[in-house]
């Protein structure tokens, strides 16, 4: 963690930078690699550049390093929007990686039914992120 960056007092930030601290006005994006982490704050409409807050060098994507960076930029204070891939988003609702039977946050489309893959068009929509179920291994981070 000493290769680490984290800013977070966003509002401070924000100050700095000459922008209203207004969470309303920004969505977070999240990019991650095998090897590093990093977050911006976007502004809704362009108006105003981006505003770079954590970048991890040595943090790895998983569940755990997006829980300590969604707390240490205070995300539940906030409750910006989020936009990433989606591996990103699959993480942060807790989902597991890799090859699943539903892969998808969504719909519970069934990955391995591939009789009706091209037959059947509508999937049921996904009621709920519980963990131990249909592929979600922990509790979201975000709400969906």
């Amino acid at each position: 963690m000493e290769d680490d960056v984290f800013w977070n007092d966003v509002c401070s930030a924000m100050e700095v930078l000459g922008h209203e601290c207004n969470p309303g006005q920004w969505r977070l994006f999240i990019d991650s690699s095998k090897v590093s982490l990093k977050v911006v704050l976007l502004c809704n409409g362009n108006r105003f550049p981006s505003v770079p807050l954590p970048h991890a060098a040595n943090m790895k994507e998983s569940y755990e390093s997006m829980k300590l960076l969604l707390g240490k930029i205070k995300y539940d204070e906030f409750k910006w929007k989020l936009c990433g891939d989606l591996k990103v988003v699959a993480l942060l609702l807790g989902m597991q990686l890799g090859y699943t039977k539903y892969c998808s946050f969504l719909c519970e489309w069934d990955s391995q039914d591939k009789k009706n893959h091209y037959v059947n068009k509508l999937w049921p929509k996904r009621i709920s992120l519980m963990p131990g179920e249909k592929n979600v291994i922990s509790h979201p981070l975000v709400l969906l």
